[in-house]
């Protein structure tokens, strides 16, 4: 507690302070004060600072959260719920905050420490980059600066889902004020803050599947005919935890839920985004082609390493297989041989995708 936060809290004693199990209540003799423990009476402001003085951590915790932050709204919550203030007393956050509390979001790592005046300091990185030094990682003070860098992923491919697992690596922003983290986060996770509060608070507008579908307009005006099954198939495509880190809460409409897990995500998705309405559009023209019989040679095993081939393309694991590993289907070279060897300029197996135009 610093002597600015002291003046603040005898300037509001005589209008009364309750906030996170301190209280003060002026009486026509004094006030009446306690801090989480027993109440006591105090007659002179002499005695109400001595009891400021020994109470320090809850002087400094009413002042930052009221002086400091302030408006109860998203970044207020967002950041409270960093330090986990709903779970802990003052003295047990105080504690914890002396060694630094860290949570999650997302992908970010977010450690929240106290300054010598009580003030919280924010520090963000990438969750991979936990136990990296910080002379290991690239420098930022600056929020704006965090949106070039989640632009491109660590194999420098661009990201147009902000919200995907790819995050990339080897930043940090060592030390942010909460409104700075805040902005910071936002850039990262566009809105994610936002939303987050407004479910907590019970005031998220959901936009669902079929409502967001008869806005569409153009060449997305088709995406209202995908089927509830042909629907789940595309959520289950994109809208996972391997895929995004929100979590669905929009379903087909208000009445129809879709079985398809909504992921484990922190923050929600309320609607669905424009690269599902993308994606949709494409499933849409699939789904329009009539079903055909194809007979294909291949071995047992050729047909288990065309399953494996798929579920790696799918799952994005084929970078991480090794060149020597050709006990894995995916295996670049496992997979040349089955082509060498399978296909010709017919296509698999010699079976043309049309045949009657080889009639």
């Amino acid at each position: 507690m610093n002597a600015a936060q002291l003046d603040a809290f005898l300037a509001a004693a005589p209008d009364g302070i309750e906030f996170d199990g301190l209280s003060v209540s002026s009486t026509d003799g004094g006030y009446v004060v306690s801090a989480a423990d027993g109440a006591a009476e105090v007659e002179t402001e002499a005695k109400l600072r001595a009891f400021a003085e020994e109470n320090p951590w809850f002087v400094s915790n009413w002042h930052y959260w009221n002086h400091v932050v302030g408006d109860a709204d998203a970044r207020y919550a967002f950041l409270r719920w960093l330090e986990r203030a709903e779970e802990r007393s003052v003295r047990e956050r105080y504690e914890a905050l002396a060694d630094g509390v860290v949570r999650s979001w997302g992908q970010l790592r977010i450690g929240t420490s106290l300054s010598e005046d009580g003030r919280r300091r924010y520090a963000l990185r990438h969750e991979d980059d936990a136990d990296a030094h910080g002379t290991e990682l690239e420098r930022y003070e600056d929020p704006l600066d965090v949106r070039e860098i989640v632009k491109l992923d660590d194999r420098g491919r661009y990201r147009p889902l902000k919200t995907a697992p790819t995050l990339p690596t080897g930043w940090t922003y060592p030390d942010l004020d909460g409104r700075e983290l805040v902005r910071t986060v936002d850039f990262v996770y566009p809105a994610t803050v936002a939303n987050w509060h407004r479910e907590n608070e019970g005031e998220l507008d959901v936009t669902h599947f079929r409502e967001a579908a008869e806005r569409q307009t153009g060449i997305y005006d088709v995406v209202d005919e995908l089927s509830v099954e042909e629907l789940e198939a595309a959520a289950e495509s994109c809208c996972v935890d391997s895929q995004c880190l929100k979590r669905r809460v929009w379903d087909e409409d208000e009445e129809t839920e879709l079985d398809v897990p909504r992921g484990d995500g922190e923050f929600p998705c309320r609607e669905p985004c424009s690269l599902f309405v993308t994606a949709a559009r494409k499933f849409v023209t699939l789904g329009r082609e009539e079903t055909r019989s194809y007979e294909f040679e291949l071995t047992p095993t050729e047909k288990e390493q065309l399953e494996e081939i798929i579920d790696a393309v799918a799952e994005g694991r084929v970078e991480e297989i090794r060149e020597a590993d050709l006990n894995e289907g995916a295996n670049r070279y496992r997979a040349r041989y089955l082509r060498a060897r399978r296909t010709d300029e017919h296509g698999l197996s010699g079976t043309p995708t049309y045949p009657e135009d080889h009639d």
